[in-house]
């Protein structure tokens, strides 16, 4: 980066609980000890303002379009608002994935027979738990990582309302020593050992360098996988004691009409390409959340006389860009994919949603896109996730991002494949593009 230098005296931080990504009925532990008003957060992080309204996610749009009478949303018997609210948020019904873990607001409605379907796009999940009547959302805001809502279908118009506190109780890190950050989860429960299930397991987190033998416990999962094993489709044994791995372990499905009644949903599917990228996504996500919170927090303390907003990466003193340095390794790691388990075989979709998630762009002149998938021996094509694209990083501050920006561009140019995202991330991503310039005169 070549900007001015500059001067000054400085001084020197969906849970499942068992396997999916929810809004969690739990005690409010988010409320200092002191007992007062003040969420956790805005104690830690008083510049994020995450008790405030957000207004930079999906759900707030929506609400402001409903409001404004530019949007209805009807609701029907069986699914409440649910076809009505994937139609305005542009998200895929293929997208569905189900899971039976009992982590939910609505934790008695759901079981092995009666999964709780969850619909994604980006940036939102919908959940939906059948003869309940209440969807539960988890979005991403831009300024404040993960927000949550519920709407009924009982309301004779849809109002999106905020949840939070019982929520935040299972969706952070570390919450209760003070410094965590609100973030998606995605576990799976169950483990193998020396050939056998155990169905009591600690559920672990899942994300992009989990093994895949060791995902999806608690996941219903279709498609076609190879015949690599893994924990999904295995409903909860009836004593819950290990048992032959061999004897509960399925193979690949193409429906899960063998397994459950199916007819409530609106696919027969819980598609294994859009577990990948939910589990991609959950990822990036927390990790962006992280640096976000974490950055500026750490500018405050450095700088507290500065505007981080205003700041360039070349402008910072040598000790605070190695803090940041280190800071931000995590998210070149995840946005190049650096340590993303490999496929043990070639997976194939159950239904349309790999096609309709890589026609979603952008493309380059050449038709290439971030979007691309291989399947074969990795989830994507090109070593770099789409969530560059996505309106959390861009809220990153300024410094950051340039700083994300030169890492990648060394990182993506040592391999061909990377130079090809590079490539294509140059062609559609102006801020890129013009960063990469900066750094070349």
């Amino acid at each position: 980066m070549k900007h001015p230098p500059v001067s000054w005296a400085f001084s020197v931080a969906l849970i499942a609980t068992s396997a999916n990504l929810s809004l969690a009925a739990s005690p409010d532990l988010r409320r200092p000890p002191d007992g007062g008003a003040v969420m956790v957060y805005d104690r830690d992080y008083p510049f994020i303002h995450y008790s405030d309204p957000p207004v930079r996610n999906d759900i707030a749009r929506l609400q402001q379009r409903i409001d404004s009478g530019s949007v209805t949303l009807t609701a029907t018997p069986q699914h409440g608002y649910l076809e009505s609210i994937l139609k305005a948020l542009n998200i895929n019904p293929d997208s569905q994935t189900l899971v039976f873990s009992k982590t939910s607001l609505q934790v008695d409605a759901i079981s092995a027979a009666t999964p709780r379907a969850i619909y994604f796009n980006d940036d939102t999940y919908v959940a939906w738990v059948q003869k309940t009547g209440k969807l539960e959302i988890v979005t991403m805001d831009a300024d404040r990582g993960p927000v949550f809502y519920t709407v009924s279908a009982a309301d004779s118009r849809a109002d999106l309302e905020r949840e939070a506190l019982r929520c935040l109780t299972c969706h952070d890190s570390y919450s209760e020593m003070g410094g965590g950050v609100p973030r998606f989860l995605f576990e799976s429960t169950y483990e193998v050992r020396h050939g056998k299930l155990i169905p009591d397991a600690v559920a672990r987190e899942t994300a992009d360098d989990t093994p895949f033998a060791e995902r999806w416990g608690g996941w219903y999962v279709t498609g076609q996988d190879g015949g690599a094993p893994h924990l999904g489709n295995i409903k909860p044994p009836a004593a819950n004691s290990p048992v032959a791995f061999d004897v509960v372990r399925r193979g690949s499905l193409a429906s899960l009409d063998s397994l459950l009644d199916t007819s409530a949903y609106l696919r027969n599917t819980s598609d294994i390409v859009a577990l990948l990228v939910l589990e991609h996504q959950v990822t990036v996500h927390n990790l962006i959340v992280r640096a976000n919170f974490k950055s500026r927090m750490l500018l405050a303390r450095l700088l507290p006389a500065r505007d981080a907003a205003t700041l360039h990466w070349a402008q910072l003193p040598p000790t605070v860009q190695t803090r940041l340095d280190q800071l931000l390794g995590p998210v070149v790691d995840g946005l190049a994919l650096r340590n993303a388990a490999p496929l043990p075989d070639t997976v194939v979709a159950s239904n349309g949603y790999a096609a309709w998630f890589q026609a979603q762009g952008p493309k380059d002149s050449h038709g290439r896109s971030l979007r691309e998938l291989d399947l074969h021996s990795r989830v994507f094509r090109y070593p770099l996730s789409f969530l560059i694209y996505s309106e959390g990083f861009d809220a990153l501050p300024l410094l950051v991002r340039e700083h994300l920006y030169e890492k990648l561009a060394h990182t993506l140019r040592a391999t061909p494949d990377g130079q090809t995202a590079f490539e294509i991330l140059l062609a559609t991503k102006r801020e890129f593009s013009q960063e990469v310039k900066t750094l070349r005169d």
